[in-house]
């Protein structure tokens, strides 16, 4: 197997300079903003869009009718001012309410329809839904069918999100791939972990690699990709045709600018000092008070500070003192002071 990291398997890809088409969007580039529950709100990806992400897929939302109307289902489902196309993952177990659930959110402005199959979590799995549909792949095939048939009327593609497989011995994720091609499904993101393994161990790609060779639609690349090199690396060994990235970007939304700008030229930006990117950080907690009010937001914002702060000198202090702060103005005054925002500078991240 080749070493992700080795230099020379991380040079720069040729033909990597355009973007990538699904469905009747052309996506501006190949380095995508991962839906992640709880952090990849709308704030969230208004800004990994404007810092250079191509793509950006919304938290999941459930696909449960009776689930709708709650305040944090309708917070998800707020595209509000967000630029197309606008891309919403919904979970479920049921091909009915999946159905349903795929002409509600197009019906309301959603472009295309995410199924998430590599949400790992104990409370999702559960139920059945998340990764565990793995275990499943009959129904798996019919959850794609469904949502397929739904968004047909719409003209919107619909994607599915896995991991590799369920576990060590059940990497089955090249055979579920075959049948959500055959289903319809217009892009595939797999993530190379199992459920078992959660966020813990390295994520392998030769899995993803099989997934490519099985399929003729668009595979995304997910899982530990946290540098230029490391995605460029990581698209030649599996030869996938774009990437994906979750938690390496926490607190560092600019990564997707520089992978991007990585793949595309080959150019190699450098990381922005807290002095240009704190204009940033204030907008995005701006928008994030505006979307969840002044207690839950102040709340929330905690661990995005968290993310910024966490490795610079006295970070860990800081976010200590930050998060016993009770109020938007408290916190955004003790950030300026913290951070000595003095010049307005911003970092030359192309989109």
């Amino acid at each position: 197997m080749s070493n992700p990291a080795d230099p020379i398997s991380s040079a720069p890809l040729p033909g990597l300079a355009h973007g990538l088409r699904l469905g009747r969007h052309l996506l501006p580039n190949r380095v995508f903003a991962a839906p992640m529950a709880g952090v990849t709100d709308r704030p969230y990806r208004r800004l990994a869009r404007q810092l250079g992400a191509g793509y950006c897929v919304s938290e999941m939302v459930t696909s449960r009718a009776d689930l709708r109307d709650t305040l944090k289902t309708s917070r998800r489902a707020n595209h509000d001012g967000e630029a197309a196309p606008i891309a919403v993952q919904i979970v479920g177990t049921d091909p009915g309410q999946i159905a349903e659930a795929t002409r509600y959110n197009l019906e309301r402005g959603a472009d295309i329809i995410d199924i998430n199959m590599g949400c790992p979590a104990k409370k999702v799995c559960n139920r059945w839904a998340g990764s565990a549909l793995m275990q499943d792949e009959d129904l798996a095939a019919r959850l794609v069918e469904a949502a397929v048939a739904a968004a047909r009327p719409f003209d919107a593609p619909v994607t599915l999100k896995m991991r590799a497989g369920w576990c060590a011995s059940a990497r089955n994720a090249p055979r579920i791939a075959r049948r959500a091609e055959a289903a319809g499904a217009a892009m595939l993101v797999v993530h190379g972990r199992t459920r078992e393994q959660g966020y813990g161990g390295q994520a392998e790609y030769d899995t993803l690699a099989e997934v490519k060779r099985s399929v003729g639609i668009p595979v995304v690349a997910n899982g530990d990709i946290d540098s230029p090199q490391k995605a460029a690396a990581v698209l030649r060994q599996s030869g996938a045709d774009a990437v994906m990235i979750g938690r390496a970007a926490l607190g560092r939304p600019w990564l997707f600018g520089q992978v991007a700008a990585f793949l595309q030229g080959g150019v190699v930006l450098p990381d922005p000092a807290p002095a240009q990117w704190c204009d940033w950080l204030f907008v995005h907690l701006d928008d994030h008070y505006a979307l969840y009010g002044q207690a839950i937001g102040v709340r929330t914002a905690r661990k995005h500070v968290g993310w910024y702060v966490a490795s610079l000198p006295g970070g860990d202090a800081f976010r200590r003192q930050f998060n016993t702060l009770g109020s938007a103005a408290e916190q955004l005054a003790a950030l300026r002071g913290f951070l000595d925002p003095d010049s307005n500078q911003t970092a030359p991240l192309a989109a």
